[in-house]
């Protein structure tokens, strides 16, 4: 059956113009496939569709588990995910397409474009903030789902963006700004809404609402027709499933899923089908996983047709300094954070990698000097983004490839 379904899996991918390869090697075959089935033997995951190109080629791709666990309905490649988090690097693309084009620029204050939105310090000053600072989380904004109870996130309800709050962006926008920032723009890195806010900007800088310009700029160009802020087909779509014991539990709506240090995430699965919820650039896109491997590797060859290569680059590079990023010895680039130092980041990944996940069981990472890009879709959260399961694939990868060439 895992054979047929590989067939299958590439006469797909024939059709949507992804370049294919010989198949893997039996190392890489049987590595990843262990680490898919160990995660899937062990109830941490339900299902999964895994992508591995190297120096691009598309070289391992396997949909495995179950899409929906009580229809028995199994994972296919073309299946539909709430991507969460992994809306961020298309939305930071098509800003980036804008600066290209000369209608944005990285150092325009964002009044520039939202005269309303001053968020203010705890001190009362109103420090500006700048696109770059949205684009690089060092803008002093924050995120409600890593907040404790009453604090000021929490009490003025601000959507992240996957929530079930159904409020419009100029309302959000309001809720945000009213709360104090946390740290003075520039400072300090902190994953935050920014991207929402930074979505409001690509509106105005586009002159279009925000699916519009995304579509225009980046996934048409790309043929990623599966795409988009609004599920529409909902048979196609992965039903999403949380952490629990012995097996995961199917998210109800809302779900509320405990955040490390007195945090909670808030999902609302059923947002994906609302065409009356603001489009969250930061987390509300659908999509799959064929799709972001083809954004993926665009941007890891060059950018053409969306970006220059210049700015393509300027994604995969880390842009924070010597700010603490999310973890030791990574920083963030744009739409993704940066292996600055691998021994750090107990990573076998290469300095420069690129790679973020999804709160909806996602992890993705493009290590341009070894020509890899790794897309792993899952319909569990949080194993899925950063579980177990994502460095037992991590590792397989790298322990199939070998070492990397001398210089």
């Amino acid at each position: 059956m895992r054979t047929l379904a590989r067939f299958a899996v590439l006469a797909l991918l024939a059709t949507s113009g992804t370049a294919l390869a010989a198949p893997a090697s039996d190392a890489l075959t049987a590595n990843v496939d262990k680490a898919v089935d160990r995660a899937l033997a062990e109830n941490r995951i339900v299902g999964a569709v895994v992508l591995i190109s190297h120096d691009g080629k598309l070289v391992y791709q396997r949909a495995a588990g179950l899409a929906d666990r009580e229809a028995n309905r199994r994972m296919e490649l073309n299946t539909m995910f709430r991507l969460s988090s992994v809306s961020k690097p298309i939305t930071s693309a098509t800003a980036l397409a804008l600066v290209d084009r000369g209608k944005l620029s990285l150092d325009d204050p964002v009044t520039k474009y939202l005269p309303s939105f001053r968020p203010k310090l705890p001190n009362g000053k109103t420090p500006e903030i700048t696109v770059r600072q949205l684009l690089t989380h060092t803008s002093g904004l924050g995120y409600k789902f890593a907040e404790k109870p009453n604090s000021p996130y929490r009490t003025a309800a601000i959507s992240d963006g996957f929530d079930e709050l159904r409020i419009d962006l100029p309302e959000n926008l309001r809720r945000i700004s009213s709360a104090p920032l946390f740290t003075a723009p520039g400072e300090a890195f902190r994953y935050s809404v920014s991207i929402d806010v930074l979505g409001a900007v690509i509106e105005q800088a586009a002159g279009k609402r925000l699916p519009a310009a995304v579509a225009e700029l980046v996934t048409e160009p790309l043929s990623m027709k599966d795409t988009s802020f609004l599920a529409t087909t909902p048979s196609r779509m992965a039903t999403p499933y949380y952490d629990a014991k012995p097996i995961p539990a199917r998210m109800s709506d809302p779900q509320a899923v405990p955040y490390p240090d007195g945090g909670q995430l808030t999902y609302s699965p059923s947002r994906a089908f609302d065409a009356n919820v603001f489009p969250s650039a930061g987390a509300g896109m659908v999509g799959t996983a064929p799709d972001v491997m083809r954004f993926l590797e665009t941007i890891r060859k060059g950018g053409k047709p969306i970006l220059n290569a210049p700015t393509a680059a300027s994604m995969m590079s880390n842009h924070i300094g010597s700010l603490a990023g999310p973890q030791p010895g990574v920083g963030f680039g744009f739409g993704g954070a940066v292996v600055v130092d691998p021994a750090a980041a107990h990573t076998p990944q290469s300095a420069g990698t690129w790679q973020w996940g999804g709160v909806y069981g996602h992890s993705w990472f493009v290590d341009s000097a070894r020509g890899l890009t790794v897309v792993a879709f899952t319909n569990t959260g949080l194993e899925g983004m950063w579980g177990k399961f994502t460095t037992d694939l991590r590792d397989a990868v790298y322990e199939s490839i070998g070492p990397a060439p001398s210089r």
